[in-house]
């Protein structure tokens, strides 16, 4: 499936077992309105239903930004019950991110702020260039956070250091996101997607349900108590069990040579 799948402010490009979903609104830093929003979503249930697909990437297009925020012209005018609606979009739009079984990569090539950071840290992990920015600036707008930056920032970094971000408001680089652990790497621009796209095809190469439950395992483990999480882990290693995948990994390694998984 080699075909781009178009969207007003989106482009799904499919390649092998990888999609790349590019946020396409570059003259707007690819900023978060409603209809941008709406899109992502429906570009991620694409790939979610495409049997093809192993993994995703996501990835703003042009050289500036990833997403540098929620369109602020959109949200100015917004009511209380416009702004709530909207808050619960973003939410539905990150939550399918992490609901969906296939591994989610964000590449961030720029700017990586407020609704753009919490866009990343929805996806499963980060991977930026020393060019990128990141921060949680909506209090200088007398704003909170409100596509998940409360819950997602002191998750993947600490409660300390998430709330000094979501207070000062204040942008940090590359350099201090992979210190505090908001990204696992950081390369130079022009490397950016070889490096995301080489991790992605790795991942696509394992067995793929392998891969899948993993994901579910882990984001079930970690809002659980760890006896209810290994549990949950026991049932999910022994279904593997059921999988031609694993017949076909295990016999591989006993025969020495590369597996030749199915996703069944």
């Amino acid at each position: 499936s080699m075909e781009d799948v178009l969207f007003s402010n989106v482009i799904l490009k499919k390649d092998g077992h990888v999609a790349t979903l590019i946020v396409n609104r570059p003259k707007a830093l690819n900023a978060l309105n409603w209809d941008t929003t709406v899109d992502i979503t429906a570009a991620i249930e694409n790939a979610r239903d495409d049997e093809d697909i192993y993994v995703i990437i996501i990835a703003g297009a042009g050289d500036k930004a990833f997403v540098a925020g929620g369109d602020i012209a959109y949200m100015q005018k917004l009511t209380a019950l416009e702004g709530r609606k909207f808050g619960q979009l973003g939410h539905k739009m990150c939550r399918t991110i992490e609901n969906i079984e296939k591994p989610v990569i964000a590449a961030i090539n720029g700017f990586c702020l407020g609704g753009g950071c919490e866009l990343a840290m929805a996806c499963d992990f980060r991977i930026c260039t020393d060019k990128s920015k990141f921060g949680q600036p909506e209090v200088g707008l007398g704003l909170t956070a409100g596509f998940g930056g409360t819950q997602r920032l002191p998750r993947l970094v600490g409660k300390g250091m998430a709330l000094q971000i979501l207070y000062t408001g204040d942008n940090f680089d590359a350099q201090e996101a992979l210190r505090i652990g908001l990204v696992n790497k950081v390369v130079s621009p022009d490397k950016l997607m070889d490096e995301v796209t080489a991790i992605a095809n790795t991942i696509a190469s394992k067995g793929p349900r392998a891969v899948n439950l993993t994901k579910a395992a882990v984001n079930a483990g970690m809002e659980t108590d760890i006896d209810r999480a290994l549990a949950f882990e026991a049932d999910i290693f022994g279904i593997c069990f059921s999988t031609a995948d694993q017949k076909e990994g295990m016999t591989a390694f006993l025969e020495k040579r590369k597996p030749n998984f199915s996703g069944k």
